[in-house]
């Protein structure tokens, strides 16, 4: 992950790998294939592509199998422990960095944010500083404000406790957020958390909407996704 939460980050303690040992790595081909779609259907050939918080690797290392040597794809992670295992994925087009983005004078075709900034403390200067890095960005970005967790609200408070969420988005803040720091937002799709490999880990309550969402999601998107939530938003901005 790019930036600490608060003064002590889990990041770099050791706190956040201790409870997540795979950092999500299993999800890596899923969020990949969404990736390439959205890049696909607006046109973007990048030659150089980098990921901000880069944990395990495994997106990068997807994306640089598929696209192959003449496209370059660059990590930056500051954990030390997540940097150990993106690091032994080192091949020809595919490098990772034991630093911040922001410490590097390089520039990319595409930067990609994979479920990033709302970890971010200062996620507002964190997403104007971003713009400058690349010509094309790529965010994916958990909508948690659902009708249903709110109304629950242990939800929020696990994901805050779990996996570090300190800000929640609802596709209307999220795409408002990037504007209100200066991106020109291009595309955007949902995506269902459901089928995520990890499901198992949001425990059986996830599992059993699994199936209401899809049936609902075909009907109304929208009104799927705020009432019932589970999902998060790819998007590529310029």
């Amino acid at each position: 992950m790019e930036v600490s939460m608060g003064t002590n980050s889990i990041y770099e303690d050791g706190t956040y790998l201790s409870k997540h040992p795979t950092w999500h790595e299993e999800d890596s081909p899923w969020k990949a294939d969404h990736i390439d779609r959205l890049l696909k259907r607006n046109g973007v050939h990048p030659s150089t592509v980098c990921e901000v918080g880069c944990g395990a690797g495994g997106i990068l290392e997807n994306l640089a199998t598929r696209y192959g040597d003449e496209v370059s794809f660059t990590g930056y992670e500051i954990s030390p422990g997540a940097f150990e295992l993106c690091r032994k994925k080192t091949r020809g087009n595919l490098r990772y960095h034991h630093k911040s983005l922001f410490d590097d004078s390089a520039e990319f075709d595409v930067v990609m944010a994979i479920d990033v900034f709302e970890h971010v403390e200062d996620y507002f200067g964190f997403l104007r500083d971003l713009r400058k890095k690349g010509a094309y960005k790529v965010f994916h970005i958990p909508l948690e404000l659902s009708v249903q967790w709110v109304l629950r609200s242990t939800p929020l408070i696990k994901q805050r406790l779990s996996v570090g969420h300190i800000h929640q988005f609802t596709k209307e803040t999220a795409l408002a957020t990037l504007k209100d720091t200066g991106y020109e937002v291009i595309d955007f799709f949902y995506t269902n958390n459901s089928d995520l490999p990890n499901l198992a880990i949001w425990g059986w309550k996830a599992k059993l909407l699994k199936v209401p969402r899809k049936i609902l999601f075909l009907i109304n998107q929208d009104l799927t996704v705020r009432i019932l939530g589970g999902f998060s938003l790819m998007v590529l901005a310029k």
